[in-house]
């Protein structure tokens, strides 16, 4: 029998439960995004009644729209319908650009994520920035409780801006966006800021010494918000500063001296 590709619906709910504890060792967002994401471009791939794939196209700033929670179950992987489901994905979004809703596809992978990047190339879609994603732990500092802030343009001091881990071009309807989908916090005059419910934190103000001071207030929220621990999303440009990052407690997934983060884009007008 052939799968189909449907919206999804909240009865798809333990399926989606099932696809997050055995995808990231369990550690999958999935599941706890699933009421938020249905009826707003959140597909699923049922193959004999039962739910194998995720996939969900998210409109943000600047006519982009952002790709994520592509999913198989691992039985199922292997098979071409994680390729089926990208391909469903790219025809949404050449409606939705038909449509003058979007004028580009874009998502972010880690450097390891082969198969996604695989398929990205062989699509029309190009790399068009690169981050370090590092991780923390919280009990590796002293908590610093942070003062919530209302964000302004000149808090926006990258022209892609993380939240989490998607990326907004820096302009006044990002910032907007931003103040919807994040909170921005300033502690001793540095700010920071994180998506409402995640704990990966961008720095608003790159440096060491910025960042030293700011991790005590990232472990902060993120202990707040139930996590133990954090990461830290970080432009290119840090490459030459990675031993003082190390130093400072930061930690790499996967050892490496390149980004681990990329940023893909497709234009589709």
């Amino acid at each position: 029998m052939n799968p189909i590709i449907r919206e999804a619906k909240p009865e798809d709910r333990p399926f989606i439960e099932e696809i997050a504890k055995l995808t990231w060792d369990g550690e999958d967002y999935l599941a706890g995004v699933f009421d938020g994401w249905l009826g707003d471009n959140f597909y699923v791939m049922e193959l004999d009644g039962k739910v194998i794939g995720t996939a969900k196209l998210t409109l943000l700033p600047g006519k982009v729209g952002w790709l994520e929670g592509l999913r198989v179950h691992p039985d199922y992987r292997g098979r071409g319908y994680g390729r089926l489901l990208h391909s469903f994905m790219l025809q949404l979004g050449k409606k939705l650009a038909q449509k003058g809703r979007i004028e580009a596809l874009e998502f972010a992978t880690y450097f390891l994520n082969r198969e996604s990047i695989s398929l990205a190339e062989r699509t029309g879609f190009s790399v068009k920035a690169k981050f370090f994603v590092f991780s923390a732990r919280t009990e590796d500092f002293e908590p610093e409780e942070p003062e919530k802030v209302e964000p302004s343009m000149s808090d926006l001091t990258l022209g892609l801006i993380p939240v989490g881990w998607r990326f907004v071009r820096r302009s006044g309807e990002a910032l907007e966006w931003i103040k919807r989908n994040a909170e921005v916090y300033d502690i001793n005059g540095f700010r920071f800021l994180v998506s409402k419910k995640g704990t990966t934190f961008t720095p608003l103000d790159v440096g060491l010494a910025t960042l030293k001071a700011m991790l005590p207030a990232m472990a902060w929220v993120s202990r707040e918000r139930g996590r133990e621990e954090f990461d830290v999303m970080l432009p290119s440009g840090v490459k030459p500063l990675l031993l003082g990052l190390r130093r400072l407690g930061l930690y790499l997934w996967d050892e490496t001296e390149e980004p681990n983060v990329l940023v893909f884009r497709k234009r589709l007008l």
